[in-house]
């Protein structure tokens, strides 16, 4: 497929979510895209986007990796008080290597959480986020 007709598609996809495709968030979707699925840490993903020469700030970039989230492009991952962004959407859970950092989609069948808590009084649950956190034995 032409450069060209995936930026279309890439603007046709963030249109269809409410995002106005600007320049800067066509050229963060498309390092997105060809990174292929893995875990974006806002800061060392700013620094990918500065080497592809899409030169932006840093608070931009956390903005617009929030803007994904939030439109269902991308899914937060919060471990302690970091965040990063997983380009895989599907209903998983993930390993968190405490020593070097790393986080990482748990494969094949997914844990199973039972006996989960009755909601607050007009909430309803969206979700559980499973994070196994491991270190090298």
């Amino acid at each position: 497929m032409a450069v060209s007709d995936q930026s279309r598609l890439d603007g046709e996809r963030l249109r269809a979510t409410g995002i106005r495709p600007t320049g800067q968030r066509l050229g963060v979707m498309r390092i997105i895209r060809e990174g292929g699925r893995r875990h974006l840490a806002p800061e060392s993903f700013h620094r990918e986007l500065a080497d592809a020469g899409l030169k932006m700030s840093l608070a931009t970039v956390y903005n617009t990796l929030n803007h994904f989230a939030d439109a269902g492009l991308l899914r937060r991952v919060g471990v302690g008080d970091r965040t990063w962004f997983c380009t895989n959407t599907s209903e998983h859970h993930h390993f968190f290597d405490e020593v070097s950092g790393r986080i990482e989609d748990i494969p094949g069948d997914q844990p199973m959480v039972v006996g989960l808590p009755q909601p607050p009084s007009g909430m309803t649950i969206l979700g559980v986020d499973v994070v196994v956190r491991v270190r090298r034995a």
